[in-house]
């Protein structure tokens, strides 16, 4: 089971995204109703990316952060057995401002005026992401290891950690 939530720091108005994120959690019980649960943490700040990882613990297989475009190096397995990493990052060229050419974000970081739309950069892409190998039984984590492949980078074999 996927469950996508938008978080709220930072970002337009939504509503409270961990009561939607509690009812689907209790709904469908981990191990019991679904084989794994992966949450998608969508939003900007990475406390209450942490904070949703920490909410889920023992619930879920994954709490992932997305949004924020660069791959946090945070992976683990939380005390109850739920794999966190604040953000995946993202697909694309990684020789670019967030997959954007760099002179209109650069100029508007240094000036404050847009003169144009952000154009996507086109140079070698590199995938980003995250793997975790899952408890049959229980569907709560074993192992997680950041994804990185492709683009200027070399092919990034995932190595597993282990906090159990």
């Amino acid at each position: 089971m996927i469950i996508n939530a938008l978080g709220r720091l930072f970002m337009e108005p939504v509503e409270d995204p961990f009561a939607p994120i509690d009812r689907e959690l209790n709904a469908h019980r981990l191990g019991k109703d679904v084989n794994a649960i992966v949450v998608d943490f969508h939003c900007e700040a990475t406390g209450e990316k942490q904070g949703a990882g920490h909410f889920c613990d023992g619930r879920a297989s994954l709490v992932v952060g997305t949004h924020t475009h660069t791959p946090s190096a945070d992976h683990q397995i939380l005390p109850r057995g739920t794999a966190y990493m604040t953000d995946a990052g993202m697909t694309g060229d990684y020789n670019s401002i967030v997959g954007m050419q760099k002179d209109e974000p650069l100029r508007r970081f240094t000036t404050g005026i847009p003169m144009s739309r952000f154009t996507p950069a086109t140079g070698p892409a590199t995938l980003t992401g995250v793997a975790v190998d899952t408890d049959e039984e229980t569907g709560l984590a074993r192992r997680i290891a950041p994804v990185r492949i492709g683009g200027r980078l070399e092919r990034a074999v995932p190595r597993f950690w282990t906090c159990r």
